[in-house]
């Protein structure tokens, strides 16, 4: 089955991996792993996946998990630089955090605070945590979002990424059904090619985007 890439919108797609649930697909020019199509959830499947996640702002494990890319961005923006988190989700904690470091935030997710008003805005810097592997549609909406950037500010994304076939057919991360889109270092810097921004990779499952011109 020939299937276009939704990250960079290719053709040269290869089988990847099967499951006992689903197939994978690898992208050949972006490196990205998808799941086809027909194979994803319905809207209201999903939502009732996201349903049961217990994320919350007082949870002192959660607020550790999200500061592998709190951290690293955090140090490189300037006082006041106002963000956007979008997909923050059922229990919005990571722009709390920012909040509490002084920098005025936004949140966005399609099921839990769909205000569209604030893709309208510009921003110093937008977080994406847990969120990409989520996305139909990866290429369109992170060029969105590269869109609403101011120069010189950062897009920070969080996702475990795609190392090996043997270790990916082990993968945990495969095993949530609302994972659908897998980036692999070679994804990030065709992102980073795409929207011509610099990257960097501060840990294994954090990369951030710089928008030139700043």
């Amino acid at each position: 089955m020939m299937l276009t890439c939704p990250l960079c919108a290719g053709t040269d797609t290869r089988h990847f991996h099967r499951d006992r649930w689903r197939d994978y697909y690898r992208c050949e020019c972006c490196r990205l792993v998808f799941v086809p199509p027909h194979q994803r959830l319905a809207p209201a499947a999903e939502k009732a996946v996201y349903d049961q996640h217990e994320n919350r702002p007082d949870d002192p494990g959660y607020r550790r998990f999200l500061a592998r890319l709190y951290t690293p961005l955090r140090a490189r923006l300037t006082p006041g630089a106002r963000g956007l988190d979008f997909g923050a989700g059922p229990g919005p904690t990571l722009s709390v955090m920012f909040e509490e470091a002084g920098h005025p935030m936004a949140i966005y997710d399609s099921f839990y605070a769909p205000d569209d008003r604030v893709l309208a805005s510009e921003y110093d810097f937008i977080t994406a945590t847990e969120v990409v592997e989520h996305l139909f549609a990866p290429g369109r909406e992170l060029e969105a979002l590269a869109g609403l950037l101011r120069p010189g500010g950062w897009l920070g994304l969080m996702t475990k990424r795609v190392s090996t076939p043997e270790a990916f057919a082990r993968w945990h991360y495969i095993l949530d059904p609302t994972h659908v889109c897998f980036f692999s270092e070679a994804s990030f810097e065709w992102l980073a090619d795409h929207l011509g921004m610099d990257l960097l990779l501060p840990a294994p499952d954090v990369a951030l985007l710089q928008r030139r011109g700043g």
